[in-house]
């Protein structure tokens, strides 16, 4: 149990710490959307989909190593909450089709990129 806390713990901080400086770096550059939130949710989503098409590949690997980079990193990484938050400020700016494409891109783009994940995943194992 304290090793699975621990690895929570420690992909949690790695991945939050990444998300604030991608954020940082990345959001100034464009007016339309934060661009930042939308590629860590990406890049989450599409270490999330490897990840678990691997471990359910490897059912010999320690689970623990399965809570660090789930959990603890793809959660640190993501944000529903600051998307939630940024498209709330977009609405009230009254800049509703950047608030529009902001919501498609972050949930279709990170559904399609959790589906790449295991995609590529296959593809990998059949050659």
């Amino acid at each position: 149990m304290f090793n699975t806390l621990l690895a929570v713990f420690i992909g949690g901080g790695v991945g939050s710490v990444s998300r604030w400086y991608i954020s940082l770096k990345l959001n100034p550059t464009s007016s339309l959307i934060p661009i930042g939130t939308l590629v860590v949710n990406l890049t989450g989503a599409l270490i999330i989909g490897l990840m678990i098409a691997l471990f359910n590949r490897m059912t010999q690997w320690d689970p623990v190593w399965k809570m660090l980079l789930t959990t603890g990193l793809c959660g640190g990484l993501t944000t529903f909450s600051t998307f939630s938050l940024e498209v709330v400020y977009m609405l009230q700016d009254g800049r509703f089709g950047a608030a529009l494409l902001n919501i498609a891109l972050n949930l279709i783009g990170s559904i399609a990129m959790t589906m790449l994940g295991f995609m590529l995943v296959s593809w990998y194992s059949a050659h």
